[in-house]
């Protein structure tokens, strides 16, 4: 069977994706959506401050401390190099939240790129980082009104395992999280191509 080539590839955050990650940061603010899943608190700081925690956050021995270590990745387009998404695998779930609500991935689709099957790509290459790291039973949530992530874990193996009501415990900030209801999904079967350049 041939391989099908990837219209997206997953890389590190640099020093040079600055300006290209503060309009991809901006365009969520200016739609009014002040979190940005799986960008590891981006959306809470200028882009040097981020390159420095996200780096750090990469490595147990420097991690923040009550975080877990986690790779952090752009999903950047071939053909124009636009950072269309932004993908956060934690390495382990040794976090109450992160057992509890927030899995081994998070993900977000830049808002002017959604609808396009990005997500589905995106999750399929963070999936295949999560098994380079030995994960054999990844956690992957989202809200039980996110019908577009539903659909896409389930679309990448996901099976419905739990749902219950979110509670931040303030560990985290989301806009009417109480209200919320969050679905849990578990997968073993990896699928996709991975690329990190």
């Amino acid at each position: 069977m041939p391989q099908i080539e990837l219209e997206l590839e997953l890389q590190l955050p640099t020093l040079q994706h600055k300006i290209a990650a503060e309009d991809f940061k901006n365009e969520f603010l200016e739609m009014q959506e002040p979190v940005i899943y799986g960008s590891a608190l981006f959306d809470q700081m200028d882009y040097d401050q981020w390159f420095v925690h996200n780096t750090n956050n990469r490595h147990e021995s420097t991690v923040t401390i009550g975080w877990v270590a986690a790779t952090t990745l752009f999903a950047v387009r071939r053909q124009d190099l636009k950072i269309v998404g932004i993908i956060d695998i934690r390495h382990n779930l040794e976090n109450e939240f992160l057992a509890q609500y927030g899995g081994h991935i998070g993900y977000s689709v830049r808002p002017s790129e959604r609808k396009k099957g990005y997500g589905t790509e995106i999750l399929k290459m963070g999936m295949e980082y999560a098994k380079s790291l030995n994960i054999e039973k990844l956690m992957i949530t989202c809200f039980s009104d996110n019908i577009a992530s539903i659909k896409t874990i389930e679309k990448c193996g996901g099976i419905l395992s739990e749902t219950k009501p979110y509670t931040d415990g303030q560990l985290i900030n989301i806009p009417n999280s109480e209200e919320k209801i969050v679905n849990i999904y578990y997968t073993v079967n990896y699928i996709g191509k991975f690329i990190v350049k």
